[in-house]
């Protein structure tokens, strides 16, 4: 239907209204599909009027389009089943249950059980979940909360939430306009003409004697009804737009929801409990934000993907069954970091600390005289340290020179790393803030230096208002700033405080951005970047010095706990998608000494929950911070104290062996598996989980790394490996590059008070020694590694592609026969986690119904074509093709949702776009790449530059480049932009070798999405995107030299795993290409297969870098990790000639977890 056709429906609703057609108007708005009704069906579900409940709601979407819809019915059809118990009309329960909640159990046989058992009790409330079900009108109040808050958060209902703001009676203004512009056509007009009917063209006739003149005046009542026209719209009428109401909440002042995103939705899985009473809605702005951005729903399950799969309604994003955190009944203090792993002396009182965002055994350390400290925790070693010193003082306010000179004592206030890692910023107690850019090891450059308030600077952070980078301070001088954070000019600067500011704590809900701000008077304001002014002003608890944090990523509602008895573990990752959103919580200690750590309800600007357990008068302001395992912990009485977020009492206190400061500073890395805490000599303790541990081992024993070597070049020591490294690019790391940069004292780091020449000596020393040392780690029987074979009860043909999905939870194949499978793992006692492992089998996973995911194959034999696959982000949809149509299939029900590019040509490789998941690069089997537009199902532009069907495709969103690979050895790098080619270079060839005729080249980018990875069966290279130069080459030969069949990198960019066609696999040092750990065959096939049987396909975990699957030629996949007691695949070879790496160590942007995963 046209935009005009849809105006018109609405304006004949507007007409059907204003003529009290109710019913009418009602059966439009459900045919239609245009505009839901928010009035007349909360009017129908409180009246219990279930039938047309369902009925209205048909128009707008089914029980199966998405979690959301299905979410919806459940609610509505539990509720008609509950009202059924507690009438005692056990007849009608029992046909609720057949004919409306058995459509359920496909999804979760073991809730369908506990709602039938329900029928045994002589009353439902007895079920401990539901045991606060009140009497049916509140419940129907309840439960019509959650319906509208599912509802605006279902894409399928985006738009249609809102009518349009009409003038009233405009179908009728529009008629007589139009009756006015046929008379004024008429030949002989008259002058009061008498229209009877709308069903032909006004005429008004010939008339005797001379023509009129045309009439003076419109004649609108032609149309119009006997009250004045055009008729006021009542206020309660649905078709009068909303007007904005005030709100003192302090989410209120931002903005109304856009309806495709909800972060405050307590939606839950479906399950027994009834709802609670939640935060109220988000209100509507008290000063609306200017041109606020529309949110482009561009997830992975984007309506565009899938909307010819159902052509009478936009799908909106399918179920997905991925979860990286699972029932929260499952935690236990166990996962809390309480066991002291390690202690470092920093040698000066700690006064802020901050864990890597990536590299999360790193830690960023800032002091009470102005030093700051990198920290390896593994190794307990120092990467880095700096002094402060001003680097710049003549460009310094003569304010700030002044109070340099008058009180040279300078103490950091606060250190903070960039979102991605390479920034890291220090606030410090006088005027000045630092910018470091830090690129590995003991690379860190001065990048900032910002004199940024008038007295001490008191806190700082990082945020992306409007997609760009930007640091937040605030100061003694009662003012918040933002600065830009490449150019470090003034952008904003917000004043209202009537107090110094004590921190700051930016976020966004949905496209908004906002600062909250709180000051030593106890006040706590939001603001908007728009120099308009505080939004918000609220009293904190004690009034005094308060921080506030949202919850690290992964934190759940509160009332969630109550649905875990109703769903099985297989249900859960389907389940959780509904529940992820952020929490707000404050710290603050009073004058007098006490102290307060309490959550917020956003929406109503109330404290939500105050916990329990502080000392009656803390020696000190007490520090606290979140974990993404929905844990608190607050330094206090010389220790650690922890909460449950959901409980306000306290969960258990720890004193780490003793020697806490009274309040001593503490900090959670990101997965909440280490807690750094400062002791009373100066040091700092590392706490840590199982979790923890492990990823500490994975650092001890380390050799020593290129990134650490002193900035002179060691001299040269004698090469003992055969290993062929062809085009290394040496590159020197000089910490003394940086402007203006003090040169590094080697006094006091960890007491170490050698010069800087004994220093270079010994590492010369200790370099030879490890050189003479260092042996190869071979791995050749099953005892010596992990090995998981997955089981398989489906015909077997050999894996052609192999991928885990993000979340980390399941492993899918694509087989040779057109076939897909996927693997899920449980979590469980033996696997807490839930995520893939070796040491737990997984299960092949297939819904109900019993379909596989099949791929069109027109009419050719699959073993001849050339698969692909690409998964959604999300995990809630993968797009694959075997030769024949590519096919977009949903994860969780295996249904095809739609096909399209019929061949020929054939779909060789997919990849999608990583600013729109609407723009799909498609390498085709003709030699070209269709970047493919699903919004309009066309295709954008052709690139052509291969001579072969493509084979590989990397999209870089650093770079805003392309680049391709193909069957002709050849690589291209293209901008998405203008999606022109930049460079092309062909593959340099081993001298003798020549690649078979079925050989590939696959790309990979790098974690920093600056250099890639060419995967040919001739070699291994690395390559610097931008300018496709060649850094480093590795070529089979000794041990490992068959040809490649395949390689990936591990999910930090550490490793490269290579699989071979003799069984053998490589585990590399990424940034050297040596090789550090040789599998055989043996060690994972049985002593029958050697021979025959290969990887074709390797795939690294997204988040555990010593993980890796293969995918072999019998149709086998097996999940490989090294022991438990090494943690790691070998050691790196020792450093030769001094030479570094031209790699970072850390990703340069924002928003790139790691890699993207292996070659499909």
């Amino acid at each position: 239907m046209t935009s005009l056709s849809r105006e018109l429906v609405f304006l004949i609703l507007q007409f059907l209204d204003e003529e009290k057609f109710k019913e009418s108007v009602h059966k439009l708005e459900q045919e239609s599909g245009f505009f839901f009704n928010m009035k007349y069906f909360e009017d129908q579900v409180l009246s219990g009027e279930w039938d047309e409940v369902e009925r209205y709601l048909s128009g707008f979407t089914k029980v199966d389009d998405n979690r959301y819809s299905m979410k919806i019915f459940f609610e509505i059809r539990k509720q008609k089943y509950l009202e059924a118990l507690d009438k005692s009309d056990r007849a009608r329960a029992v046909e609720i249950l057949v004919k409306d909640l058995k459509v359920f159990s496909s999804f979760n046989e073991e809730l369908y059980k506990e709602i039938t058992q329900l029928l045994t009790l002589d009353n439902f409330r007895e079920n401990e979940q539901l045991s606060k079900y009140g009497e049916t009108k509140s419940a129907r109040n309840i439960m019509l909360l959650e319906l509208k808050k599912l509802i605006e958060a279902n894409p399928l209902f985006r738009e249609k939430l809102q009518f349009p703001g009409l003038k009233a009676s405009r179908l009728r203004t529009l008629i007589n306009q139009s009756l006015n512009w046929q008379h004024q056509l008429c030949k002989n007009p008259r002058p009061n003409p008498d229209i009877k009917t709308l069903f032909v063209d006004h005429n008004c006739g010939q008339q005797n004697g001379a023509r009129p003149p045309p009439p003076a005046n419109n004649f609108m009542g032609a149309f119009a009804k006997a009250t004045p026209f055009p008729p006021p719209v009542t206020s309660h009428t649905p078709f009068q737009p909303t007007p904005s109401n005030p709100s003192n909440s302090l989410t209120g002042w931002m903005a109304n929801p856009a309806p495709v995103v909800h972060p405050g939705l307590s939606a839950g899985p479906v399950g027994l409990s009834t709802g609670t009473n939640a935060a109220a809605l988000v209100k509507r702005p008290r000063t609306p934000p200017v041109n606020t951005p529309t949110v482009d729903y561009q997830s992975g399950d984007s309506e565009h993907l899938l909307k010819r799969a159902r052509p009478s309604a936009q799908p909106g994003e399918e179920v997905s069954y991925h979860g990286t955190n699972h029932l929260q009944c499952m935690y236990s203090q166990d996962d809390l970091p309480t066991n002291v792993a390690s202690t470092l002396s920093q040698g000066s009182c700690i006064m802020s600390m901050d864990f890597h965002p990536v590299h999360q055994a790193i830690l960023l350390v800032g002091t009470n005289v102005g030093d700051i400290s990198i920290w390896e925790l593994g190794s307990r070693e120092r990467l880095a340290s700096r002094n402060f010193k001003v680097w710049e003082l003549e460009r310094c306010s003569v304010t700030m020179q002044a109070a340099i000179v008058k009180d040279p004592p300078v103490s950091v206030n606060r250190v903070i790393w960039s979102p991605d890692g390479t920034l890291f910023g220090v606030a410090y107690s006088k005027h000045i803030v630092h910018i470091y850019t830090y690129h590995g090891g003991s690379d860190l450059r001065h990048h900032l230096e910002i004199d940024a308030h008038v007295g001490g600077v008191n806190d700082l952070s990082f945020a992306h208002p409007n997609k760009q980078l930007c640091i937040i301070t605030c100061g003694d001088d009662k003012t918040i700033k933002v600065w830009d954070a490449i150019s470090g000019r003034k952008l904003y600067t917000f004043e209202g405080h009537e107090a110094p500011v004590y921190s700051v704590c930016p976020h966004h809900k949905e496209s908004i951005q906002f600062i909250f701000s709180t000051a030593l008077d106890g006040k706590i304001k939001a603001w908007l970047y728009d120099n308009m002014g505080s939004r918000v002003d609220y009293d904190a608890p004690g009034q005094w010095c308060t921080t506030m944090a949202y919850s690290a990523d992964g934190s759940r509602s509160d009332w969630l706990k109550h649905f875990h008895l109703f769903f099985s573990v297989s249900v859960w990752p389907f389940a959780y998608n509904l529940f992820s959103f952020r929490r707000l919580f404050s710290c603050g200690t009073s004058k007098e000494g006490d102290s307060y750590l309490v959550e917020w309800n956003e929406s109503e600007g109330a404290i939500k929950r105050t916990y329990k357990g502080f000392h009656k008068r803390s020696l000190g302001v007490v520090q606290f911070d979140t974990t993404r395992n929905r844990f608190l912990a607050a330094g206090d009485e010389y220790m650690i104290k922890f909460w449950d977020m959901d409980n306000t009492n306290l969960l258990t206190t720890i004193d780490a062996d003793g020697g806490l400061l009274a309040s001593p500073r503490l900090r959670f890395n990101k997965d909440g598996s280490l807690l750094a805490v400062s002791t009373n000599d100066n040091g700092i303790k590392i706490l840590a989980n199982a979790d923890g541990l492990r990823l500490l081992r994975t650092f001890e024993n380390r050799s020593l790394d290129v990134a650490r070597m002193p900035p002179e070049p060691l001299a040269k020591v004698a090469s003992g490996n055969a290993l062929a490294i062809v085009g290394a690019n040496p590159v020197s790391t000089a910490l003394g590059s940086e402007r203006g940069g003090p040169s590094v004292s080697m006094s006091g780091l960890n007491g170490d008070t050698r010069s800087v020449g004994e220093v270079k000596v010994r590492v010369i020393e200790e370099a030879v020694e490890k050189s003479k040392s260092w042996k190869l780690t071979e791995i050749s029987e099953p005892g010596q590694c992990r090995c998981q074979k997955l089981p398989d009860n489906l015909p077997t043909s050999k894996v052609s592609r192999l991928i885990y999905t993000n979340s980390g939870v399941a492993i899918l194949a694509l087989a040779s026969n057109a076939v897909h499978k996927l693997w899920k793992w449980q979590r469980n006692e033996r696997n807490s986690s839930g995520k893939a492992t070796a040491s737990v089998p997984p299960q092949l996973w297939q819904p109900a119904s019993g379909i596989l995911m099949t791929n069109d194959i027109n009419d050719t034999n699959p073993e001849d074509a050339v698969p692909c696959f690409a998964l959604s982000k999300n995990d809630s949809y993968v797009m694959s093709a075997s030769g024949g149509k590519v096919s977009l299939f949903n994860m969780m029900t295996f249904k095809t949702m739609t096909t399209f590019m019929a061949p020929p040509p054939a779909a060789t490789f997919l990849a999608f776009h990583p600013q729109d998941n609407n723009i799909i690069a498609i390498g085709m089997e003709d030699s070209t790449i269709q970047i493919y537009n699903v919004r309009v199902d066309e295709v954008k532009t052709k690139l052509k530059g291969h001579q072969k069907r493509i084979t590989g495709l990397a999209f870089s969103h650093v770079l805003n480049v392309l680049v391709s690979s193909g069957a002709d050895a050849q690589l291209c790098v293209w901008g998405i932009d203008t999606w022109e080619k930049h460079k092309s270079k062909l593959l340099q060839l081993p001298v003798g070798r020549s690649p078979s005729l079925q050989a590939g080249t696959r790309v990979q980018f790098h974690q920093d999405q600056i250099h890639f990875l060419a995967v040919h069966e001739t070699q291994l290279a690395i390559y610097e995107a931008s300018k496709l130069e060649r850094i480093k080459q590795w070529v089979p030969h000794d041990s490992l030299s068959t040809p490649i069949s395949n390689a990936t990198y591990s999910c930090d960019s550490h490793l490269i795993y290579a699989s071979f066609c003799d069984g053998a696999i490589g585990v590399f040092q990424a940034e050297t290409l040596k090789l550090r750990c040789r599998i055989s065959a043996s060690a994972y096939l049985p002593s029958n297969s050697i021979s025959t049987v290969y990887p074709l396909v390797v795939a690294a975990h997204p988040s555990e870098p010593n993980q890796f699957s293969l995918g072999l030629t019998d149709g086998s996949v097996i999940v490989m990790e090294p022991p438990e007691s090494e943690g790691k695949w070998g050691t790196g070879p020792p450093i030769e000639n001094g030479s570094v790496s031209s790699i970072p160590l850390v990703v340069p942007k924002a928003g790139t977890p790691g890699p993207e995963q292996g070659p499909r």
